[in-house]
């Protein structure tokens, strides 16, 4: 997997933030730290407040660095929450498959997450702790037929065995990039002449003494810095 890391010294072309939300305990800093650093820890402590790491990949030949933050479970912390989601671009929303109530508390964390993040990020729902099938408490199918009710993304992860992990993330990853070139691609085939796209238009140079456009009206001229 070392080819998906970008070069120490390569020029970053994007920087996606990532938030992981979900229940204390189901393991969203575990897949954290095996994400970003192949490691996980067996007496973890739990989240206070905040945390983020980083990881840096190439995705189609565009350097990419994933911001990921990770936040406690536990309501006490909860006042973060609007600067946690603010310029999230994917959202991880974990729940744990042994614990029925990690999974029950799911559709109250994504109507937070809806109504604090942008209209457009990109979620996945992941059922982690997949290695403890035997104490298994939320069938695959439920967590699926979620997801698909909700248009989300969906994978079962094992943060202990490094199950889907990197899968996992790299879908939300991926989705991002395509979101964004698409959105960029729109922007760029835009004609001059405008049209109703809520997307940046290009710059239109007006040379001084110029006849007005065939609208009647003189149009602008601006400066991109």
């Amino acid at each position: 997997m070392s080819n998906l890391y970008g070069d120490f010294n390569q020029k970053i072309d994007y920087v996606f933030k990532i938030v992981l939300i979900g229940d204390s305990a189901v393991g969203k800093s575990q897949l954290l730290s095996r994400f970003a650093r192949n490691e996980f820890t067996l007496d973890s402590k739990a989240t206070i407040g905040v945390e983020f790491q980083t990881r840096t990949l190439v995705i189609d030949h565009k350097t990419v660095k994933a911001q990921i933050w990770d936040t406690a479970g536990q309501e006490r912390y909860r006042a973060v929450t609007s600067a946690y989601y603010r310029g999230a671009v994917g959202a991880m929303l974990v729940y744990d498959i042994t614990k029925r109530q990690s999974f029950d508390h799911v559709a109250r964390w994504l109507e937070e997450l809806r109504g604090h993040a942008d209209k457009n990020i990109v979620i996945i729902l992941i059922g982690n702790k997949s290695d403890l099938g035997s104490l298994r408490a939320v069938p695959t199918e439920d967590a699926k037929e979620f997801a698909q009710m909700e248009n989300l993304f969906f994978m079962e992860t094992s943060a202990l065995e490094a199950t889907n992990v990197e899968n996992a993330f790299l879908m939300v990853l991926t989705e991002i990039y395509r979101v964004i070139s698409k959105k960029s691609l729109i922007a760029n085939e835009e004609p001059e002449s405008g049209g109703n796209s809520t997307l940046l238009k290009g710059t239109k140079i007006v040379v001084p003494g110029q006849e007005p456009d065939s609208s009647g009206r003189k149009s602008a001229c601006c400066m991109s810095s």
